[in-house]
Order: C-alpha cells, then sequence, then structure tokens
C-alpha cells in the first residue's frame, strides 16, 4: 500500500507565544510520517542504518494552507510517489481533527553509503518492498 497515516500531538513547546505551531516543527511531523511508512512495511530506518545506508532529504517543497495549534491531534499522511536509482519520493499532507488540510509536502531523498558519503542503490529489501506497492 502506498499510503500510511499517524497522528501526532502538537507540544507546547513547538508554538509560538501564540499557540502556533512554528513553521519548522513541520518538517519533524513529516518525518515521523516517513519513518513510520517505512516501519509499516517492515523496515527499520534504524537497522538501515546499522548496515551503513542512510536516507538524507536532498529537496523538499511545503505548502502552508492553515496552522496548527498546540494540544491539535495531527493526523500526517504519507504517500510513497516514486523510486528512481538511488531517489525517492513522498507526497505528504497534515490535517487536523476537523479533517481541515493545514500543510502539504513533497519530498526527495537519496539513499546514501554512510561509509563513503556516496549515493547508491537501495538495498535489495527495499527494491522487493517497492515493487510489491499498489
Amino acid at each position: 500500500m502506498k499510503n500510511h497515516q499517524v497522528q501526532v500531538r502538537v507540544r507546547y513547546s513547538e508554538t509560538d507565544q501564540m499557540g502556533v505551531v512554528y513553521h519548522g516543527n513541520y518538517i519533524p511531523y513529516f518525518e515521523i510520517g516517513r519513518v513510520e511508512w517505512l516501519r509499516n512495511k517492515g523496515v527499520s530506518y534504524k537497522v538501515m542504518e546499522e548496515n551503513g545506508i542512510a536516507l538524507p532529504i536532498v529537496s523538499m517543497n511545503i505548502n502552508y494552507k492553515k496552522s496548527a495549534r498546540y494540544d491539535d491531534l495531527l493526523t500526517v499522511h504519507t504517500r510513497f510517489k516514486s523510486q528512481t536509482t538511488v531517489k525517492i519520493e513522498f507526497e505528504c499532507a497534515i490535517y487536523n481533527e476537523l479533517q481541515e488540510l493545514l500543510t502539504t509536502a513533497e519530498f526527495v531523498l537519496v539513499f546514501v553509503s554512510l561509509k563513503t558519503g556516496r549515493p547508491v542503490a537501495p538495498p535489495d529489501y527495499i527494491l522487493e518492498l517497492l515493487k510489491t506497492i499498489d
């Protein structure tokens, strides 16, 4: 399945004096979504790194539609978009409890060898996983 959802509660420390989520704090919410997307597919990011592969972001585009606020329960939607030789792309969205769209984003990540710091092909188990996604 291409899609995954995870919920995150906005913490006080993530907001400004008006109780609005600071724009930079959406990036960790999206990271939670991508890591949990992988975990849901049986891939541990920790194990992947222990095996010498990292997955850094090389491009992101975020569009803010409406503010999230302190104590909101957010739902982070993560959708696999595509995969090329060394890149993987995700489309993401965050909704509040009223199902209002707050933020959308697109991320491009690259599989990188932790030993060399250079792009590498995804591990075979990831390639097999991506083949099964409908």
